[in-house]
């Protein structure tokens, strides 16, 4: 099966000018080989060189899966049960309405205790985004921290999900208590190595000497871009492994075929089959893809992505993203990289995974929409002028921009049942939801919006 990489390529190339994402790299598998692999843009916008697909970004919360696989072992030698409390290994209590927390609910993020955001103030403070300072530099401050956390809590354990970096950095204290090692030293030496992972770091001073480490940009809302660092220190078992795409490619060919990797097995077939297992159900709701997500052990599960179970996560520290995205049962995989925050590379994954199934990624429902908000945007007129709208992107919404010199006025539109290329919306105005309407009439798109009707008579 001949597989259009060219089409991929362009695709890649157009989010990329759209979000002005300095760089990035990707790598495709399938039934164990890498089919392709490159960089694209800069890993350096000062110096010139371009990215590589050994080009070193952070991978973000990807390292969840490592800090899994890392207790799924644990637990293989009997040395701690993912049903155990976690106050049996941590010198803090960590109860939910009177439950124990238990390390798979750590694990599944269901411990009942909403996101205390502290990795979002470690990476704000990084890039000089906020001034909310936490002296957060290894386990016991963590704990300071997280004393009164309990009281936070919003259900007993295991009965939502509530994403929490913070349970993380917890886990990685288990691994270190139950293993005799520290985190970074388990990692490496009974996940990275047995891989032949050799360019995959959590200390800075690793990633200097590396020739081939991209600059980490922040991206701001101008489009300016501003080289910045990764928090060093400040992140570890939930989000501080840096890699590249070469190095996270057999990564991802262990998850493919269960557990083991040239003849060594990093995990058992069922321990594997544990991460991947949903179980929690995630509160995004789908209104433009068919498919609904789960969350496992350090895994996202999407159900029928084109008739599979898409496991997959992503990471960001804002100044670096990431998305790692396989189908055991089809033996495809990715994994993507860039230094910024741009257009989500989940989407650049899909499309690349849908080419490697042999489908057509331009029928994914993510992608008819946004070619459906290219189409509509522009500027639109009432009868002989006497009114004129825009219609522009907004985020991930339409919005309706009926303000004059004095005034501002902005209705999102959310699409109503989108299924295919529909054109109906409603629009959000105060207590009320209007209908909206986009048709085609003799070449010509009108807006129905209230009381008015509108012709496009131009583009932004």
């Amino acid at each position: 099966m001949s597989i259009d990489f060219e089409g991929l390529e362009g695709f890649i190339f157009s989010k990329m000018s759209e979000t002005r994402l300095p760089g990035l790299s990707i790598s495709a598998i399938k039934d164990g080989e890498v089919v392709y692999s490159r960089g694209f843009g800069f890993r350096d916008l000062t110096t010139g060189r371009p990215a590589t697909p050994e080009t070193l970004y952070c991978i973000g919360s990807v390292t969840k899966s490592f800090t899994c696989i890392s207790i799924m072992q644990l637990q293989e030698k009997g040395l701690l049960d993912v049903e155990d409390p976690v106050e049996k290994h941590l010198p803090i209590s960590l109860r939910s309405h009177g439950e124990p927390v238990r390390i798979w609910h750590l694990m599944s993020h269901t411990s009942g205790i909403p996101a205390l955001a502290y990795a979002e103030a470690v990476i704000r403070h990084t890039m000089k985004a906020n001034d909310r300072w936490l002296p957060i530099s290894g386990y016991r401050d963590m704990f300071t921290f997280m004393d009164g956390a309990e009281g936070w809590a919003h259900t007993k354990p295991g009965e939502r999900w509530f994403y929490l970096n913070e349970g993380y950095i917890l886990l990685g204290y288990i691994i270190e208590k139950v293993s005799g090692e520290g985190y970074v030293d388990y990692v490496r030496g009974h996940i990275l190595e047995p891989l032949g992972m050799r360019r995959s770091y959590f200390y800075k001073d690793e990633v200097d000497r590396d020739p081939d480490a991209a600059t980490p940009y922040i991206i701001t809302k101008d489009g300016e871009r501003i080289p910045s660092t990764y928090p060093y220190g400040g992140i570890l078992s939930d989000g501080g492994l840096i890699s590249n795409a070469m190095d996270m490619a057999e990564y991802v060919k262990m998850y493919l075929n269960y557990g083991e990797y040239k003849g060594c097995r990093i995990l058992s077939e069922e321990s594997i089959r544990e991460m991947m297992k949903p179980r929690v159900k995630t509160p995004d709701e789908p209104f433009i893809s068919r498919y609904v997500r789960y969350y496992g052990y350090g895994l996202g599960i999407s159900r029928d992505f084109y008739g599979y179970d898409l496991i997959s996560h992503g990471g960001s520290v804002s100044v670096a993203t990431a998305y790692m995205g396989f189908i055991p049962e089809r033996k495809i995989g990715v994994m993507i990289l860039a230094n910024g925050s741009g257009y989500p590379l989940s989407y650049i994954g899909e499309y690349a995974l849908a080419l490697l199934l042999g489908r057509d990624p331009r029928g994914h429902p993510v992608f008819g929409y946004e070619r459906l908000q290219e189409e509509l945007e522009g500027v639109y007129e009432t009868y002989k002028a006497t009114m004129r709208v825009k219609v522009a992107r907004r985020g991930s919404l339409l919005a309706l921009d009926m303000g004059d010199r004095y005034r501002e006025l902005v209705v999102p539109l959310v699409p109503s049942g989108l299924v295919g290329e529909s054109l109906h919306f409603y629009g959000i105005s105060m207590d009320r939801k209007i209908p909206v309407e986009f048709v085609r009439e003799g070449g010509e798109t009108y807006l129905l919006y209230e009381r008015y009707k509108m012709k496009r008579v131009g583009k932004l």
